[in-house]
């Protein structure tokens, strides 16, 4: 299959190339020239199915014609080594628990996925030059990254985080690896660590010094395997015979995640409907109000992985709509919380259904309790273990809580971090002299 960009400027290229390549030289992102659908028998048989079965099924439609498929069917297998349970919350309302992986975060599927898929098409290629990922962080990404591409020989990656806007265990999870993972901390937001990712893809001197890719959801490899665990979601709910008037709440920053379910949706799942819960950062819901959008500044929020104010996956979006916003509209609604709403919603989760909630999968239980219908059944996504968010959790409930053995162990490691300004000619010298 090929891929696209988004801006529609240049040559659509290979999966290969998109993977390798990340962002296309225009600027834009890569999406696919078709998306498959799955017949309603497959669709109903997932139930049947494991979650290796159910994800191998939807990497076989989507990447079956570009690698063989004992190959792609290993790499689907090493990355699931953890289960993405549907857990009851209240009578119509589940969570979606995305943090059973390495890093405890949702993202950890995408990142491992295309941590096997790079190193698989560096190995076809006969790529010598090292592989250097740069990645852009707002919590939780550049932890599964890092993670999932530990020790993957001939690849390095670079995390640029924003300095003291990521929580202190999200930080030990990509500043305590050493290896080849380097953890840039920037004297910035999050849109200025992604800013400097994009540039740096479009600099010629850099591009000729070494060789580049993002493992952010702007790579179609990052975000595309996401749609593994809504197939596997609704395969859950259909096996209790409760997967009918379907709709599934995102939290929501980069939208790489809600866009992946609207791939899902596309090749055939059959999701009612999507809400897209923002914190403040709510540009995205102001454009389904308005018709208009306008990138700004992201601020900080207790949600801090949802900090963004300009959303990559916001093309891809427009793009997959043919930037129709009353379609865009009629699939999705938004909705968005402050800090303190956010922190109530957590209390009264914990208090009324001892259910722990981390501040973003908060936001999507309060859409989603907000926004369901009589006769529907809903999702949210709780997208991180909430004990990323200890100091947080703990002042809003006022009690202590466990931290999984997991996360303790990446708390006992020693920082290893090199500070930056976001100053771009800062970032492009410090690159030239690797």
């Amino acid at each position: 299959m090929k891929y696209y960009s988004t801006n529609h400027s240049v040559p659509p290229v290979s999966l290969e190339e998109a993977v390798i390549k990340s962002l296309a030289a225009d600027n834009g992102l890569y999406m696919p020239e078709s998306i498959p659908v799955l017949d309603p028998a497959t669709i109903a048989g997932l139930k049947e199915q494991s979650f290796h079965e159910i994800a191998n099924t939807v990497a076989q439609a989507f990447f079956g014609k570009d690698m063989e498929p004992e190959t792609l069917r290993k790499i689907v297998e090493d990355t699931l080594s953890f289960e993405t349970p549907v857990v009851p919350v209240s009578d119509s309302i589940y969570s979606l628990e995305l943090f059973h992986g390495p890093t405890l975060a949702f993202k950890d599927v995408g990142a491992r996925f295309m941590a096997r898929l790079l190193s698989y098409f560096i190995r076809q290629r006969g790529i010598e030059q090292e592989v250097n990922v740069l990645v852009a962080t707002s919590g939780d990404t550049g932890s599964a990254v890092a993670n999932g591409f530990l020790g993957v020989p001939g690849i390095h990656v670079y995390v640029l985080y924003p300095k003291g806007k990521v929580s202190p265990i999200q930080e030990c999870q990509f500043t305590t690896l050493g290896q080849n993972i380097t953890a840039l901390e920037i004297d910035g937001v999050f849109d200025d660590c992604q800013a400097l990712v994009k540039a740096a893809f479009l600099d010629v001197d850099l591009n000729r010094h070494m060789q580049l890719t993002s493992a952010n959801s702007i790579n179609v490899a990052r975000f595309l395997p996401q749609s593994f665990y809504y197939f596997n979601a609704y395969a859950q709910l259909d096996r209790i015979g409760q997967a009918k008037e379907l709709v599934v709440c995102v939290p929501s920053g980069n939208f790489g995640n809600i866009t992946a379910g609207l791939f899902a949706h596309r090749m055939g799942l059959p999701i009612k409907r999507f809400i897209a819960a923002n914190n403040r950062n709510n540009v995205f819901y102001e454009y389904l109000k308005t018709e208009v959008y306008t990138p700004r500044p992201s601020v900080a929020t207790i949600a801090n992985a949802m900090d963004v104010g300009a959303p990559s996956n916001f093309a891809r979006i427009l793009d997959l709509f043919g930037s129709d916003h009353p379609a865009i509209s009629a699939l999705i609604s938004g909705s968005f919380y402050s800090d303190t709403e956010i922190a109530e919603t957590i209390k009264e989760i914990d208090e009324k259904y001892h259910y722990l909630c981390d501040p973003h999968g908060a936001c999507g239980y309060r859409a989603l309790a907000a926004g369901l219908k009589p006769g529907e059944t809903g999702i949210f996504l709780e997208t991180a273990h909430p004990a990323k968010f200890k100091e947080t959790i703990e002042g809003i409930l006022g009690r202590k809580i466990e931290v999984p053995a997991k996360l303790q162990a990446f708390m006992k490691g020693t920082k290893q971090n090199i500070e930056m300004s976001k100053d771009y000619r800062s970032f492009k010298s410090y690159l030239l002299a690797q």
